[in-house]
């Protein structure tokens, strides 16, 4: 073929640019780092640092504006892999290709592929542009990134007669990004750069790009908006009272600040980051790696787990799991290429009267094989087509090694597989000096081929009988899901080289049968379960056939026996209305595009649900990006789909991203709990502060007061309940709503009931200590009390309905560490002269502690009290 000419293809380069992906514009780090300063409580502490500082409060000041940077800081350094998914596209093209211009091959940069150039394709090249084929020879392509197809695809020449084709049938094309697995080809360039089916993937992922705010991040964003319109209106307030009473406007001003002091939980930014950055650190010893560090609460809001098939719930690679040899069925274990397993029957190894049977079935699958297996650490991979890797594998489970073969059955001649014949053969050499074809194909259309039965008595001819039973085996594996192959033999007399394909296959005769299928993983049958136990819906989007999807489904308990497989040309039918209204009664979509998988997210989504999509091909990563959670795989997954996610699953296991939902409720808990004690802490302090300020009493707490408790009393706990290990019945509640407030009708009773009696025990202190002495001893009592009900209570705070008596203290050593050093900090400030001139209290003599520790449980005893009485209810 003469090919474009080398002035032509300069013509079209200039004017339809270069064969490349456009890059989308890149997150930068000063972009990121202010992506830190977003929350509303964040700006709120920044406003009171400053306001304490321009107060002359300098010690206050630098304490608040620390924790924001140090909260900045971890979050920066957590999310700092930029966004990289256009960019990341590029490396799955060819840096180079072959063309035909001037009438010749040349090798070219893939940029310079232009439209109407001839690619010449041959096994284990990168195809550089969308072309359509105009020659293959035995041609298969691994398009599994683009399409989801678990196997080489075969391709051919020949027009396609159906108007609408889905992309994986396209089997007259050649896509950009795809391999070549076996054969040759050469093809006319129809596409190039952003205009290949890869180019537009790389459009849907920046449309489907913007990234918005997790369930978290929107509750606590309303979270602060309420309680700064709540701070200022009490701050308000009072300073008017206060005006009105004729106090001095600079006293009014420290008051005021540390009313707002009061008011925000200082603590509850680093409480949150700490909890997702742990979280980070138990999901990655489970095998999930978290890109962006809020996803990790997503995860635990999860209504619904769109998942692909290929490499997740399956192994992702072919293994045979039956044979049928001289009329007896056999199972093969094991999964993948790999030498583990065996071939059983009814229950037992095959030995004995099996073996010759299996051998004879074994050297077809070895004889007419072009594959090898090779071995890569602990992993086994093939080299070749994948269908006859676990060919390969299955022999040596029925006990022939390929090379012995090989050197036993020297290949003399091959007749390869093509889509019109449906079949495959290879000619051999047998130690007798004999030739003997070894055929491979389609069982039905092999069948017809077949004059003789292999039996365990020899050969014999093949009856109507024996049709009609052979015919049944081939139906019976069919519809287990497996992807059945025949295999037959002819011996055959003179040279090699004068065998045609209709000299070779006739008069075959018939050996047996396998059937194969990329199995489940033994793991996810239970994973599936477990999500339904927690009230998470399964959904399968896949690129595979219908047939095999809908059986997938049925093995791991996806879908119920009746189910059937919506495919990717009934969803073009379908509107986007009617498309969210079928959405949750689907359970099952196969032959889809990355199109109809964006789609499918943003019905849900439509629907109300927090979607979760897995996916490890370029085809997925438009819908990773759009879903709420975007999960890639690690082993398999591409550049892309990896920089499109939130998280990678280093091990490909659905098992692994139900452990990471787990995790993701866990921390959900964990960051509850935190707030409900943060914030009981503080409503303690505010109601103080307001009742004292109200009666016109002196200020019963200073700002350094309020920052030590809120920071270090408070905080310190905190931290550790942020840490807390996650309750063993997480994944028996139902998700909660996406619309539920994190603080709702009970979180506020608790918050304001813990608030009060807090808030009433620190009183009495403060009000006996101001009748019998100054001010100052009195702020000092109050403040003891206060920290000593905040640190008693860091122990029923690990449980909104279990007894602190339930609960192994021996879980969390961090709180009872840290509750003890608080303890001795706070009688420290009472009796050390230095540190109490730090924290502006007084000498408190001991024999009042008894007192003021008594007050200080009160608290926890009422709220102890109060889950007994609703645990008998």
């Amino acid at each position: 073929m003469q090919g474009l000419s080398s002035a032509e293809a300069a013509r079209r380069l200039a004017a339809d640019g270069p064969n490349e992906l456009k890059e989308g514009p890149r997150v930068t780090a000063l972009q990121l780092l202010l992506g830190q300063f977003k929350s509303l409580i964040v700006w709120l502490l920044i406003v009171a640092g400053v306001v304490s500082g321009a107060l002359g409060e300098t010690q206050d000041a630098v304490a608040i504006l620390a924790i924001v940077v140090l909260n900045a800081a971890i979050g920066f350094a957590q999310e700092y892999n930029a966004e990289k998914s256009i960019a990341a596209l590029k490396k799955l093209s060819a840096p180079r290709a072959k063309v035909r211009r001037d009438g010749r091959t040349d090798s070219v940069p893939t940029s310079g592929v232009v439209v109407g150039d001839i690619l010449v394709l041959e096994a284990g090249d990168l195809v550089a542009a969308d072309a359509r084929l105009l020659e293959a020879a035995s041609l298969k392509c691994g398009e599994g990134a683009l399409t989801g197809e678990s196997e080489a695809v075969e391709k051919r020449s020949g027009a396609l007669t159906a108007d609408e084709v889905p992309l994986g049938d396209r089997a007259n094309m050649v896509f950009m990004g795809t391999s070549v697995a076996t054969g040759a080809g050469m093809g006319v360039v129809v596409a190039a750069g952003m205009g290949t089916e890869l180019g537009r993937i790389a459009g849907l992922i920046a449309e489907a790009g913007a990234d918005e705010a997790t369930p978290l991040q929107r509750k606590l964003d309303a979270f602060g908006r309420v309680l700064v319109w709540a701070s200022l209106s009490v701050v308000v307030l009072l300073f008017a009272l206060g005006l009105w009473r004729g106090t001095e406007p600079f006293e009014l001003f420290m008051t005021a600040v540390s009313l707002a002091v009061a008011a925000v939980p200082e603590g509850l930014p680093a409480a949150v980051t700490v909890a997702l950055s742990l979280g980070v650190m138990r999901m990655s010893r489970r095998r999930a790696l978290v890109r962006r560090l809020p996803a990790v609460e997503t995860l635990g809001s999860t209504t619904v787990i769109c998942t692909d098939k290929t490499g997740t719930l399956t192994v992702g690679e072919m293994t045979v799991q039956a044979l049928w040899v001289a009329g007896r069925s056999y199972e093969v274990t094991g999964e993948g290429y790999g030498p583990q397993g065996e071939v059983r029957f009814e229950g037992k190894k095959a030995q004995g009267e099996h073996e010759a049977p299996l051998r004879e079935l074994a050297s077809v699958l070895v004889g007419c094989n072009t594959a090898r297996l090779a071995r890569e650490g602990a992993v086994w991979t093939t080299v070749g087509d994948p269908t006859e890797g676990a060919l390969l594998a299955a022999a040596a489970k029925a006990g022939l090694d390929q090379e012995q073969a090989d050197r036993e059955r020297p290949r003399r001649g091959e007749v390869p597989f093509d889509s019109d014949r449906k079949r495959k053969s290879v000619i051999r050499a047998m130690p007798d000096g004999r030739l003997r074809a070894f055929v491979n194909g389609a069982p039905d259309v092999l069948l017809g081929l077949c004059t003789r039965l292999y039996t365990a008595a020899g050969a014999r001819p093949l009856s109507d009988e024996d049709r009609r039973e052979a015919a049944a085996r081939i139906s019976a594996l069919a519809e287990r899901g497996l992807r059945v192959l025949g295999s037959a033999t002819r011996d055959l007399e003179g040279p090699a080289s004068d065998y045609a394909a209709d000299a070779v296959e006739r008069d075959l005769t018939f050996v047996g049968l396998s059937g194969m299928h990329d199995p489940p993983r033994p793991e996810a049958k239970e994973a599936v379960a477990r999500c339904r136990a927690a009230g998470i819906g399964v959904v399968m989007i896949t690129g595979d056939h219908p047939s095999t999807a809908a059986a997938i489904a049925r093995e791991v308990g996806i879908s119920e026996g009746g189910d059937a497989a919506v495919a990717g040309t009934e969803l073009d039918a379908l509107g986007e209305a009617e498309l969210r209204e079928r959405a949750p009664k689907t359970v099952v979509y196969a032959r889809v595009s990355a199109e109809h998988k964006l789609r499918i997210i943003r019905a849900w989504k439509a629907n109300g649900a927090v979607v979760a999509m897995t996916g490890d091909g370029v085809n997925d990563a438009p819908a990773i990006k759009g879903a709420d959670i975007g999960i890639a795989m690690g082993r398999t997954g591409t550049e892309v789909t990896k920089q499109a996610s939130d998280m990678v699953i280093t091990d490909d296991n659905f098992a692994t991203i139900v452990a990471a939902v787990e995790e993701g409720r866990g921390i959900y808990d964990n960051i509850r709990k935190t707030l409900q004690y943060l914030l009981a802490g503080n409503t303690g302090e505010l109601l103080l502060m307001t009742v004292c300020v109200a009666a016109g009493l002196p200020t019963p707490l200073l700002p350094i007061h309020l920052l030590w408790i809120n920071l270090v009393t408070d905080g310190l706990p905190a931290l550790c309940l942020a840490a807390d290990p996650i309750d063993p019945d997480v994944m028996t509640r139902r998700p909660r709503p996406p619309s539920e407030s994190i603080a709702d009708a009970g979180f506020l009773r608790t918050m304001l009931f813990t608030g009060a009696l807090t808030a009433g025990a620190a009183l009495a202190a403060y009000l006996s200590a101001l009748r019998a002495g100054t001010p100052e001893e009195a702020r000092t009592q109050a403040f003891a009390v206060l920290v000593f009900a905040e640190l008693l209570r860091a122990f029923g705070a690990r449980s909104e309905t279990k007894p602190v008596w339930r609960i192994p203290l021996t879980t969390n050593l961090g709180l009872a560490l840290v509750v003890c050093a608080s303890f001795g900090l706070q009688l420290w400030s009472q009796h050390g002269p230095a540190f109490g001139r730090f924290l502006k209290t007084t000498h408190v003599p001991w024999g009042e502690l008894p007192a003021l520790l008594a007050l200080g449980a009160i608290p926890l005893t009422v709220l102890e009290a109060a889950k007994l009485v609703r645990l008998r209810r």
